[in-house]
């Protein structure tokens, strides 16, 4: 049985990340933050079939110009599992846009999560990424990264090869962090 602490959790990041009219600071004024919805599939390096290799999840958050945060919702295999299921999870995404040039932006996120009714709970992610804006609401995006989950007794970390694709509510302008010399 899920903890009721971790369904209070879950409410109060999504109630603080939507709910709320939030501005972020810069050299310019207040820019308004921009609402996405991601969807994310992955395949791991460990053994077994294609649902068992394969990761599907749902994320939803906010973005400041080259930062933003985002609560994703997934499962870690597709495959059936008999018994109770130990593969959903629950997980804060703080990404950082790190370098753009075009199009093209490399991407950096890291990750915490928790893994519902697993041995092995405790998630952290570390990815990098290549987004390409295909238009102002669509961005596309390759991935490569690391999985690590722990447990009380026992560890384990699988690498990862996914695809997303991103929509933003509002109309995505790409802004120079570049400041330029007057």
């Amino acid at each position: 049985m899920i903890h009721p602490k971790f369904y209070f959790l879950i409410l109060t990041c999504i109630c603080v990340l939507f709910n709320v009219k939030t501005y972020a600071q810069t050299d310019t004024g207040k820019i308004k933050t921009q609402t996405y919805l991601q969807v994310y599939y992955s395949l791991t390096n460990t053994p077994g079939t294609l649902g068992g290799k394969s990761n599907l999840s749902i994320e939803v958050g906010k973005q400041w110009n080259v930062f933003s945060l985002g609560v994703d919702l997934g499962k870690t295999t597709l495959e059936h599992i008999k018994g109770r299921d130990t593969s959903f999870y629950f997980e804060v995404r703080p990404n950082l846009n790190i370098f753009q040039q075009g199009r093209f932006t490399n991407t950096l996120t890291v990750g915490v999560g928790y893994v519902f009714l697993a041995p092995n709970n405790f998630l952290s992610e570390l990815t990098s990424g290549i987004e390409y804006t295909a238009t102002d609401r669509l961005h596309l995006n390759v991935n490569f990264g690391q999985f690590y989950y722990s447990g009380r007794y026992t560890a384990s970390s699988v690498t990862f090869f996914g695809v997303s694709a991103s929509y933003y509510f509002l109309p995505y302008k790409n802004r120079s962090s570049i400041i330029k010399p007057k």
